[in-house]
């Protein structure tokens, strides 16, 4: 197992190395002039020119990449060419209203995904394995910004049911994380469906069943257990998608996350917002897939075996 995830981890490095690379190469290929933009629409020539020497936009790219590796190392992400803030600070301070949304987002569609994974699966092929597929497939082909809108709209606006927008309390959080739940739920519905439908046909299950274990033990122990492999590689990415930020969501209710962040720092071609967004979500899904694997160990020793 030490090896294993020591493995995982050289490999992790590799990828975050590749990622500074390419998030680097890709930031200096956007024709946009760092130096302009900090320097303002209304600044001379001379200006420019000096504020781009002293950045060092005029080395080659190897030094330049060089001290950007160095800087990171040390923790520093830049520094926002628009509001002079610190690149990690800023991400650092939004982080939080995206986790309080992820994590709710995950409860919510896992709530909702794991008893109809559940039943479709038990009573394959009827009526209720049949309207789940097809409100699973609508729910998916749902555009998100659209559905936050329009729930925004009658829970929020009309109905008053949650706040419209923005982040105070707890309850700000509640109507984006239902809205995430309801597009992703009918997904996971069917993958815990077609994992536990494998399950269901392994021989452990049929020498359960002839012991006479009950049937609710049968589905959530011994089944479910075991059909949560697949789904928990797939959740350990969503989850990493989700904590480096959900554009549409947060900024259709106005959330001060990482997506918002991200959003503004494009619009403004902040190069170095950019660039430590995206390094910093990369981070988080490394990191996510780390765990994940630690979680199959506990979830399936044979995992640990082979």
């Amino acid at each position: 197992m030490l090896s294993r995830m020591a493995s995982r981890v050289i490999w992790a490095v590799v990828i975050l190395w590749g990622t500074s690379v390419v998030t680097f190469l890709i930031a200096h290929a956007v024709p946009a002039d760092p130096a302009r933009v900090y320097a303002g629409a209304n600044a001379d020539a001379e200006t420019v020119a000096r504020i781009r020497q002293e950045m060092g936009l005029e080395d080659p790219l190897v030094q330049q990449y060089g001290r950007f590796v160095l800087d990171l190392i040390q923790g520093d992400l830049g520094t926002s060419l628009v509001t002079s803030e610190a690149v990690l600070d800023a991400i650092l301070q939004r982080f939080p209203t995206t986790a309080a949304l992820a994590l709710t987002a995950i409860f919510f569609w896992m709530l909702i995904s794991l008893p109809l994974g559940i039943l479709t699966a038990k009573y394959r092929g009827q009526w209720i394995d049949r309207t789940v597929l097809v409100v699973g497939m609508i729910a998916i082909s749902l555009p998100v910004f659209w559905l936050a809108r329009m729930l925004q709209y009658e829970l929020a606006y009309r109905s008053g049911f949650f706040p419209v927008a923005g982040f105070i309390s707890w309850k700000h959080i509640l109507l984006p994380a239902l809205t995430l739940a309801l597009v992703t739920s009918g997904y996971y519905a069917r993958l815990i469906h077609a994992s536990m439908v494998e399950a269901l046909g392994h021989d452990y299950i049929r020498v359960a069943r002839a012991k006479g274990v009950a049937e609710i033990v049968v589905l959530c122990k011994h089944a479910l257990r075991n059909a949560m492999i697949p789904v928990i590689t797939v959740l350990g990415m969503d989850v990493a998608a989700l904590l480096g930020g959900v554009v549409f969501t947060e900024n259709v209710f106005a959330l001060p996350g990482i997506g918002t962040l991200a959003l503004q720092a494009v619009f403004n071609l902040d190069v170095p917002m950019i660039m430590g967004v995206v390094l910093f979500s990369a981070t988080l899904v490394v990191f996510v897939n780390l765990l994940v694997d630690f979680l199959y160990h506990w979830i399936d020793p044979r995992v640990q075996a082979e």
